[in-house]
């Protein structure tokens, strides 16, 4: 399975205006690269591992989201939502958005979106936990620790599972919990467990992102 995947040089260049841009800096790079590019579509996700998830999925469906005008871009946090909505839609660049959020966020995307003055169009889907949970119960705990082997990360999961405040709880739970308790390890997850998903087992959210870009 494969766990990187180069991403257009255009596209990364036009997450980083975009990320200057939300950090203080000058809008006009931003502006003038997604008009170069054709960008229609920002996809606003929390962070990497939901980027990583993704596009691994884009690229499992053989989609190429920057040829078709669609940019994705992690905000760094669900607070950044209305910052992001209103520098990337109506009152910024103009473009349609989308994305994922946690239930337990949803509150913010509502407010950052109704700031943002965002259409009927723009939609986001919801993850009763998060994208992990939902890709761990798609796939079942016990394909996921299969995948935990392969990827040569057995010995820290038992050694996870056996410390005391882990113990008894359900598999998932303690899956989710370990995928964040290494840098770095949600965001080669997030590739991983997509990559080993049948096409009816795409999780809801993730499964309904696709079919609205």
């Amino acid at each position: 399975m494969a766990e990187t995947r180069p991403s257009h040089p255009e596209t990364a260049e036009l997450r980083a205006a975009v990320a200057d841009w939300a950090s203080g800096g000058p809008g006009e790079p931003a502006r003038e690269l997604a008009m170069e590019h054709g960008v229609r579509t920002a996809v606003l996700l929390e962070g990497l591992s939901d980027l990583a998830a993704v596009e691994a999925l884009a690229a499992r469906r053989g989609r190429d989201l920057a040829a078709e005008g669609v940019c994705v871009v992690p905000m760094g946090g669900a607070m950044s939502v209305g910052r992001y909505a209103g520098l990337l839609g109506p009152p910024g660049l103009g473009l349609r958005l989308t994305g994922l959020c946690d239930q337990r966020e949803r509150g913010y995307y509502e407010r950052g979106l109704t700031r943002a003055g965002a259409s009927s169009h723009d939609r986001f889907f919801v993850c009763v936990a998060d994208l992990e949970d939902e890709l761990i119960r798609a796939l079942g705990a016990a394909r996921v620790e299969d995948i935990v082997r392969a990827a040569g990360d057995l010995r820290a999961w038992t050694t996870f599972q056996s410390q005391p405040a882990h113990r008894g709880r359900p598999p998932e739970q303690q899956l989710r919990r370990f995928l964040g308790t290494k840098k770095g390890r949600k965001i080669r997850y997030g590739r991983l467990l997509v990559d080993a998903l049948h096409p009816d087992q795409t999780p809801s959210p993730l499964h309904d992102l696709f079919t609205t870009l």
